[in-house]
Parts: structure tokens; C-alpha cells; sequence
């Protein structure tokens, strides 16, 4: 069972906040203080260096009892924070107390963050939630904040609880980073489990609505809201009911998309609430897409990250594609891995933590339940990528529907990049060819141009334009697109340079035309050349 949850204390959190930052425990801090080695093993859930650091620096005794008074000193106060909180070590009440000198222990008990064995110095304090600082940039810039969510495996031990409460993993850190981030009046955070996209969502954005099927979620979520001095409305119920007739600006949701399977097993698999939506297969992900352009405003847009079955005999661009049919909006879908059922399975069993070592016939149950659950709808993989979908404004009906897959490396953040590629696809829709053929383009700044040649070869064989930014997209370029690319400064149009490479390679302009524009197209769209 959880160990607790998080308690508001208007008194208490901005001396919490105080302390924390007085204690340098901030993202840099806690990786200085325990070295690149020590650090980078942590980002990998492997503890042990992190642990022989943290027992170094508190005096070499792996619980509190006696230590304070043994070693004579107390160790610095991000020492004290990173081994109680991140790696669930028992600290001493005087080591907190002067880890956190404005809340002090006995305050941190009342903010439910940990608890006392007794009143004296030389006492064991352990932590009740896992209190860790956060640090990102998204496509605003960047940020740092404090997180509380519940302590995981690591510090623990044991397998998850159903309600566990989900810290900032990396599913909501990319959800953060490919948002788009333009101002807006309302966003809606579908899910918000311990609040990290509302938190995000608040720097651009006059309200912020965060929703959960957790009561517990909510309780974490609006304790960091409280502590980092964001305000939030927060609302109990399952997917879109809390915000039934309401409209938003922007929709992001890191939502319970995990294949789970639900009759197989005999209750075998746990549930959790974080990650489980309690629908069969794919369907939770298939009806957000469909149903939440209810609640988008013309124009609104909605991110969200989500699973989707590969089945025998159907692409998954035509399962997916015919979600965005029924949807009726805009969509943008970028599938980003894909497991086959087996590596599925593994990975959501060892997420909860279920090991063979720790639970053998537990971990072989759940295997089996998983296995059976994808053989019954032949399925053959798993896609995971990010969707992004847009209701069309009044008079006007869906113009984008573009399914890519793209596993290779991203530059983040790349909300920026989606934003504008969305308006790039607007201004398209605006142009005809003849239109574009009038119009004056640049370069953009992250381009740049790889050339290929055959030893001794006067000319290049392969000319490959390539972005920087974003998707980080390589084009094999003809030489005519290349020319064009190459001289694409703002000040002609493009049908003048076509008019000029066509004069210049001896063809006819209106061959050549009809070869590059359509090019062009997918080059304006991917944010290679800009309007100028």
C-alpha cells in the first residue's frame, strides 16, 4: 500500500521552499554532489553507486540510529535530501532538522513527507514520499521545480500499488517537450497524475484545468502546484466527464494508454491506476482521439502520447488513419518505437515491479496473460508515438492527416518544431502552385547541405539537405533542388529561380517546374525553407 499522501500546510511550504533551494537540492546539486558516475547510474535505476556515496558523505552507517553522535558532524544538507528522499535511506532528526532548518523534522511529518522513529536527535527519520527537484526545457525554455509523487521500487523494494502516484518519468518528460507552447487562454491536462504537464501548461496559458480518475493523483498534484506557486483547477473524474461542454485551447494528455490485459490472467496483473485506462487493447487511445475534439475550441490543439496495436493483415497507418477519420480533426501522427509483444510485455511487467528474480511465478503468470491477450487479436507489435490533432475552425473542414514513423533521434524540444510545421501546412493550404511559384523563401538557419562524390568525380553524386532542428530530417535532394535550395535567399521567387536553374541545366522551365514545386511543398512543410 502507498505509504501516504501529501499535506498542505500554507505556513509550512514556503519554508519548504526556502530550505530546498538553501540546500542547493536541485538537479545540478544533486549531480554534483554525487558524481557523474554516481548520477548517471541513477538515471539508469541502478542504485548502488549512488548508495556508497550517499553512505560516505552520512558517515559510512546505513541506517540513523546512533550516527549523529558516533561521527560528531552532520553531513551537508543535500547529502541529507538525496539519501532520504531519492534513495530512500534512513536519515537521523538531527541531520533533517538541519537539512531543513525552517521546517525542521516535526514540519516535514506534517506535510507528510516523512516520519519519526522518536523525538530524539539521534532518531531515524524515514520518508514517506519521494520529494525530488525537476529541471527540463520545453519549447518556452527552460524550468525548474520540486516534485512529490510516491516513492518507487528503487527506494522501496517491492512492486508498485495500484494507486501508485508517478513521478515525472520519461513518457511526461518528451510529453513536455513536444507541446506546443503558444499563448492561449485555457488548457485542458487530461490525466495529470502528480501534475507536471499543468505545471508546464501554467507558464503559457491564463487557467489550467488538470483532471484524474486518482484522488490521490490529485492530492500530489495539487501539493506541487502549492509548493511551486502555480494555481491549478483540479477536478476528480474519468477522462472527458469532469469537463463535459467546456472548451479549451489546448488538450495535452499523457493518458493510461498501457495495453493491459483485462480477462486473461485470472487478476493476475495488477492494475495501476497511472497507467491502465481498464479498456481492452488499444480502444482507450482509439476513443481519447475520437472523443476529445468535444471539448477543443475551433483551432484548439490537442498533444498526447499513446500506444496502438499492430495487427496481422492491417497497417497500422490505416488502424490509426481511420481514428483520425472518425475524429473528424486535423492529425499529425509520429510513431516513435515499436516492440514486438514480447519485449511489450517485459517492459509493463517490470515497470510495476514484478522481476523473475523477485517473483518468479508472478512474472511467468503476467508473461502468459500477456502473451494470450495479443495472440487472441493477432496482434504482432505495439507502436508508441506522439499525436497531435487540431479542430478545424468554423466553415472549414479537416486539411491534415499525416501518419510517419521516425525512430531515429529528435532534437528537443520539439513542440516548437511542431508549431511550425502546423503553420507551415496552413500557409500551404493558401497557395496553389502558382501562388508558391510566387513566393519568396529562405533558408532556415539549421540547414544545412551534405555532398557525396565518387573519387576523381567532378560533380557530387548524392546532394542530401539536411535539418538540424526538429526531426532532425535528411532530404536526398536532385541537383535542380539543391540549386534551388542553395539560392533560396528572399530575394527572388521561386518560379524566377526555377526560371533561371531551368536556363542554366538546358531544360524546359515548365518540366523542371513541375518536378520541383511539389518538392518544394514537402520542404516548406518539414521547415526546411520558410516564407521570407
Amino acid at each position: 500500500m502507498p505509504l501516504g499522501d501529501p499535506t498542505i500546510d500554507p505556513t509550512l511550504l514556503p519554508l519548504l521552499r526556502t530550505d530546498l533551494a538553501a540546500a542547493s537540492y536541485t538537479v545540478d546539486g544533486v549531480e554534483d554532489f554525487l558524481g557523474p558516475l554516481a548520477a548517471a547510474a541513477l538515471h539508469r535505476e541502478q542504485a548502488v553507486p549512488a548508495l556508497r556515496v550517499a553512505r560516505a558523505a552520512l558517515g559510512g552507517a546505513a541506517g540513523g540510529a546512533g550516527r549523529t553522535a558516533a561521527s560528531g558532524r552532520l553531513p551537508e544538507p543535500r547529502a541529507v535530501l538525496t539519501a532520504l528522499f531519492l534513495l530512500g535511506m534512513e536519515v537521523t532528526r538531527a541531520e533533517l532538522d538541519a537539512a531543513l532548518p525552517g521546517v525542521g523534522t516535526d514540519g516535514a511529518a506534517r506535510l507528510g513527507l516523512v516520519v519519526a522513529a522518536g523525538a530524539g536527535p539521534d532518531d531515524g527519520v524515514r520518508a514517506l514520499l519521494d520529494l525530488r527537484p525537476y529541471a527540463a526545457a520545453d519549447a518556452a525554455g527552460p524550468v525548474s521545480w520540486w516534485l512529490a509523487s510516491d516513492l518507487g521500487e528503487l527506494a522501496t523494494g517491492r512492486r508498485l500499488a495500484g494507486d501508485h502516484v508517478l513521478g515525472a518519468g520519461g513518457a511526461s518528460i518528451t510529453l513536455a517537450q513536444v507541446t506546443m507552447r503558444t499563448p492561449v487562454d485555457r488548457v485542458l491536462d487530461l490525466g495529470t497524475g502528480c501534475g507536471i504537464q499543468a505545471l508546464h501548461a501554467s507558464r503559457h496559458a491564463r487557467s489550467v484545468v488538470a483532471t484524474d480518475i486518482s484522488r490521490r493523483a490529485l492530492a500530489f498534484a495539487e501539493f506541487n502546484a502549492a509548493l511551486d506557486e502555480v494555481r491549478l483547477d483540479l477536478r476528480e473524474g474519468s477522462m472527458l466527464e469532469p469537463v463535459a461542454g467546456e472548451l479549451f485551447d489546448l488538450v495535452v494528455s499523457n493518458p493510461p494508454f498501457v495495453i493491459t490485459p483485462r480477462a486473461a490472467g485470472g487478476g493476475t496483473i495488477p492494475d495501476y491506476e497511472y497507467r491502465d485506462g481498464g479498456r481492452a487493447g488499444d480502444d482507450l487511445v482509439r476513443d481519447l482521439i475520437q472523443g476529445v475534439g468535444d471539448v477543443l475550441a475551433p483551432g484548439g490543439v490537442a498533444q498526447m502520447l499513446g500506444n496502438w496495436e499492430h495487427r496481422r493483415g492491417e497497417g497500422w497507418m490505416d488502424r490509426v488513419g481511420g481514428w483520425l477519420d472518425e475524429a473528424g480533426l486535423d492529425g499529425w501522427v509520429i510513431q516513435r518505437e515499436v516492440l514486438d509483444p514480447a519485449e511489450y510485455a517485459e517492459t509493463w511487467i517490470r515497470d510495476g515491479g514484478t522481476t523473475p528474480e523477485r517473483e518468479p511465478a508472478e512474472w511467468a503468470a503476467s508473461y502468459e496473460a500477456w502473451l494470450d491477450d495479443f495472440a487472441s487479436r493477432d496482434v504482432e507489435a505495439v507502436g508508441f508515438g506522439i499525436v497531435t490533432l487540431r479542430k478545424p475552425v468554423a466553415g472549414t473542414g479537416a486539411s491534415l492527416r499525416r501518419l510517419e514513423e521516425h525512430t531515429g533521434s529528435v532534437r528537443q524540444p520539439l513542440g516548437g518544431h511542431l508549431a511550425v510545421s502546423l503553420a507551415a501546412h496552413d500557409w500551404l493550404e493558401a497557395r496553389d502552385d502558382a501562388a508558391l511559384a510566387g513566393s519568396r523563401l529562405t533558408v532556415a538557419p539549421d540547414v544545412s547541405e551534405e555532398r557525396y562524390l565518387t573519387p576523381g568525380a567532378g560533380d557530387p553524386n548524392v546532394v542530401i539537405v539536411r535539418q538540424g532542428d526538429g526531426l532532425g530530417r535528411g532530404i536526398h535532394a536532385s541537383a535542380g533542388l539543391a540549386a534551388l535550395v542553395g539560392a533560396s535567399d528572399g530575394e527572388l521567387t521561386v518560379g524566377q529561380l526555377t526560371t533561371a536553374i531551368a536556363s542554366l541545366f538546358e531544360v524546359p522551365a515548365g518540366e523542371l517546374a513541375g518536378e520541383l514545386l511539389p518538392a518544394v511543398r514537402g520542404l516548406v512543410r518539414d521547415g526546411f525553407l520558410v516564407p521570407a
